[in-house]
């Protein structure tokens, strides 16, 4: 699989692991360029993009919807978790279109200068410490958990999605930050939301046939 989306670019090179999201973003912010685009920030957080983006698209799954909105909702999951289980790529790969979407410099300044004191005192409890997945290897088996949880997610199961969507907001927010308890503590929900989908969906089969 060859990388057909990124682009090289002459910009300052990715951040050390140990670099904090808030700091990242705050550099981002301040750097000299007119606009900032979805594949610049996801060259700049580089293998921690994964987690990032799974944090972004896994949040709107938490806000009660109409039905069939996860739908919609729950593809951008499946694709994230897709390539981070299947690429080769140490980064996420956006369509075109998605990664060239860019805003002005100066909105986007306004944007993390909103969001860094939220994120700062997430970073007080949520830290790099403990971090073993140091290998592609492990971050696929990661990955394949946020895939099954995603699809889950798609499914239109009642009350089987903001479980499984708020365990991969955790593991996203683990990966992002290099936290190996708080990932434990995410792959610990996720394992659990699934049992209780399964439970949910065993439910509604002996409700149906019972029914019937």
């Amino acid at each position: 699989m060859t990388d057909t989306t990124f682009e090289a670019r002459d910009y300052a090179a990715p951040p050390p692991a140990s670099e904090k999201l808030s700091e990242l973003l705050t550099d981002l912010a301040g750097q000299d360029r007119p606009k900032m685009s979805l594949r610049d920030l996801a060259i700049a957080m580089e293998d921690r993009s994964f987690g990032a983006f799974l944090v972004v698209f896994a949040l709107p799954n938490l806000i009660p919807l109409p039905p069939g909105a996860t739908f919609f909702l729950g593809l951008p999951l499946v694709y994230l978790a897709f390539q981070m289980t299947f690429s080769r790529l140490p980064r996420v790969s956006l369509p075109p279109k998605l990664a060239n979407y860019a805003m002005d410099t100066a909105t986007f300044s306004l944007v993390v200068a909103r969001i860094t004191p939220w994120l700062q005192r997430v970073e007080r409890l949520v830290r790099p410490r403990f971090w073993m997945i140091e290998s592609r290897i492990a971050e696929r088996a990661v990955g394949a958990l946020c895939l099954i949880l995603a699809i889950v997610v798609f499914l239109p199961i009642p009350l089987g999605n903001w479980a499984p969507a708020f365990a991969i907001a955790v593991i996203g927010l683990a990966h992002s930050q290099r936290d190996g308890i708080v990932l434990a503590i995410g792959c610990g929900l996720g394992l659990l939301s699934l049992v209780v989908v399964a439970g949910v969906i065993a439910a509604a089969g002996a409700l149906v046939t019972a029914f019937l």
